[in-house]
């Protein structure tokens, strides 16, 4: 049975453009328009005073690990965390969703325990989950124990993203009182002590990771999955990581490295809070300047889901961009750089991934709808 939608009265992205139009939709992919009238049996959604947009893509959310533990030693449930988050994703436009899951050697929060536990939760939920839900595996070049499992992952469908973190290294240089560096334990679960003497013996193997690192370069390029380098320090570092196939760079950490990205043709991923907030919360590239400067592609939710839709109206009303290169921050070049060619613009043949956004607060633009393949997943009337 073919299922017909059409939304219409809003003003729809299109390429460069915002015009007065309407999106049809059947079996979850726009289609173009056949006839002025809509189909017969068609739904009908009102866009009046509203913008039409591509949902967003978020290539990489870790806000997911505050409803499992909003305080520390205060855990929830997976299966209500996660459908707690899928709801917060699509309320604010996200119909597409990678959760990063950090794999690490620490105990707690960010342990390979905890990673396979979310990792099946996820895998038996999708069904049931509104938003687009896929894996991005953040794995910590250090987790030298996980790298079996982290093989096994990238076998599976849909292709989940890996990324390369290095955290280890500066932490190491880290002192005991550092603030960072309590959170970090706090997250953990164990007295600092343990903790400094469990980062010490992973220290001592360091002479390992390149050659892990290698390895699981090699198993995610032949599973087919897009690798990503995160907190890229320099070019040379921007370099090692396109010859093993990362051809994104991930919050690179200075203006060279991401110019560096740029100038061959990459995307470069920073986080939309940066955006909203006016700068860095620990003093790193300032991603509005970024913007402005042609260094920054992509726009992710980083830690607070809100944050995309929020970011792209912000640079428009600072005059950063025009709203049409802003939206491809969150959306065209996302899907671009997570190698999903299917959704991100509006145009016949892509998937039915729509928004509805009241924008007459552009400083406080909310979701009125959202589509994923064309089914109308969260509505606020």
């Amino acid at each position: 049975m073919v299922t017909s939608a059409v939304i219409q009265g809003g003003r729809v992205l299109s390429g460069d453009r915002l015009s007065d139009g309407s999106v049809h939709l059947e079996d979850g992919r726009i289609v173009a328009p056949r006839g002025e009238r809509a189909p017969d049996g068609a739904r009908l959604y009102d866009a009046e005073g509203c913008l039409v947009l591509p949902g967003i893509v978020d290539i990489h959310g870790d806000a997911f690990e505050r409803q499992i533990l909003p305080r520390p030693k205060v855990h929830f449930p997976l299966e209500i965390a996660l459908r707690e988050t899928d709801r917060q994703l699509v309320a604010n436009g996200v119909t597409t969703a990678f959760y990063g899951v950090t794999v690490s050697w620490e105990p707690g929060l960010r342990s390979l325990a905890t990673a396979h536990n979310v990792v099946d939760a996820l895998t038996r939920l999708r069904p049931l989950l509104s938003c687009d839900t896929r894996l991005h595996i953040r794995w910590e070049t250090f987790a030298l124990e996980a790298i079996d499992a982290v093989a096994r992952w990238l076998e599976t469908a849909p292709k989940p993203i890996l990324a390369f973190n290095d955290h280890t290294s500066s932490t190491i240089e880290k002192p005991p009182t550092d603030r960072k560096l309590e959170a970090t334990v706090e997250r953990a679960g164990i007295s600092l002590d343990d903790y400094v003497a469990l980062l010490a013996a992973i220290w001592r193997r360091r002479g390992d990771v390149p050659a892990a690192i290698d390895h699981l370069a090699h198993r995610a390029r032949a599973a087919g999955c897009i690798l990503l380098a995160h907190d890229e320090k320099s070019v040379e570092e921007r370099e090692c990581f396109r010859a093993l196939g990362a051809r994104s760079s991930e919050f690179p950490m200075n203006r060279e490295t991401a110019r560096a990205a740029r100038i061959a043709g990459e995307h470069t991923v920073f986080g939309a809070p940066n955006i909203v907030r006016g700068g860095s919360h620990d003093g790193r590239m300032d991603a509005t300047q970024a913007v402005s400067d042609g260094l920054c592609t992509v726009l992710t939710s980083d830690y607070y889901y809100p944050a995309p839709l929020l970011a792209a109206f912000k640079l428009t009303q600072d005059g950063r961009a025009d709203f049409a290169a802003a939206w491809r921050l969150v959306a065209a070049n996302a899907a671009e750089a997570a190698g999903l060619p299917d959704r991100g613009v509006i145009e016949p043949g892509r998937r039915g991934d729509l928004i509805i956004v009241d924008d007459s607060e552009p400083s406080a633009p909310r979701v009125r709808a959202t589509f994923v393949a064309g089914r109308r997943v969260y509505a606020t009337h």
